[in-house]
């Protein structure tokens, strides 16, 4: 490669993986992770691959990816055979690396530079051709957890969800009752989805190491995934528990209905946010007036 910088991409020989090692532009462009944002790189290809395989069969369908940065996991998406994949990036020292690759993209990158909690998913796959839109992406970690309630919980519904995680939130979302890691977040997700941990990573795996380990967690959306209304409520009522989490319910969920709600949905006033199940808090949701 010349001194000067990566090869251009765009020849109609090329393909992805014809572009330079990512490692290797980098630090020819001096990129690096911004703590600000959350960043920690993925740049192995074996270990994206690997994410590409969980979150498949891909052939022919949608993914959209949040945080892609240089754009390791969105290299292993093209090559697992996406029709089209949506890539929203927020900051725009990127956005060069991701034109380079969607260049050689057939066709099939969409490079979007926005927030994705303010994303409308929806209107980005409304004139797609295929079927299932799946979401797979390397979650900043500062945003993480937002951006799944967003996903679990307002309009957008994809046909599944690979997300990585640190691994400590990970373990939040698959907690089941009366684990020191059940709560809100537990709750909200064992509702609306089949959840499980799909792959561990190190800390090494990424490019800066980050302090913690990391999780991909795997979403299939239930069939009897709650309505929108249902949901909001669901919301209303975890936040009311798990805010005041040591107290009994009959206190925490005093604002909403307390003792009463609690009589509705036939669970126990005197018990505490990490003794009910997601049934349980379904049925509160349900007894909550409006």
């Amino acid at each position: 490669m010349s001194p000067q910088g990566p090869r251009q991409a765009g020849s109609q020989d090329e393909s992805p993986a014809d572009l330079p090692p990512l490692r290797e532009t980098l630090a020819v462009q001096g990129l690096l992770a911004k703590k600000s944002f959350g960043q920690h790189f993925l740049l192995d290809l074996n270990v994206t691959r690997k994410i590409a395989r969980l979150a498949g069969p891909l052939e022919g369908e949608t993914v959209i990816e949040v945080g892609p940065g240089p754009g390791g996991l969105t290299r292993a998406l093209l090559e697992a055979g996406a029709a089209r994949v949506i890539a929203i990036e927020k900051d725009p020292r990127f956005a060069d690396l991701l034109q380079q690759l969607a260049a050689v993209a057939d066709g099939r990158l969409t490079v979007i530079e926005a927030d994705a909690l303010g994303a409308d998913e929806a209107s980005l796959v409304t004139a797609d051709p295929v079927s299932k839109v799946h979401v797979v992406a390397n979650l900043p970690y500062n945003v993480g957890t937002p951006l799944l309630i967003k996903w679990l919980t307002g309009p957008f519904t994809p046909s599944s969800m690979t997300l990585m995680f640190q691994k400590e939130v990970a373990q939040r979302i698959v907690a089941g009752v009366g684990d020191d890691d059940y709560g809100r977040l537990a709750v909200i997700s064992q509702a609306c989805a089949v959840c499980r941990i799909a792959m561990t990573l190190p800390a090494r795996a990424f490019t800066p190491p980050p302090k913690v380990e990391s999780a991909v967690v795997r979403l299939d959306p239930r069939s009897d995934r709650p309505s929108a209304a249902r949901r909001a409520k669901l919301e209303t009522v975890t936040r009311a528990a798990f805010g005041q989490r040591r107290k009994m319910l009959r206190a925490s969920l005093k604002p909403i209905g307390g003792e009463t709600l609690c009589r509705r949905a036939e669970i126990d006033p005197s018990a505490r946010a990490e003794e009910i199940d997601v049934e349980g808090f379904l049925r509160l949701a349900d007894a909550l007036s409006g």
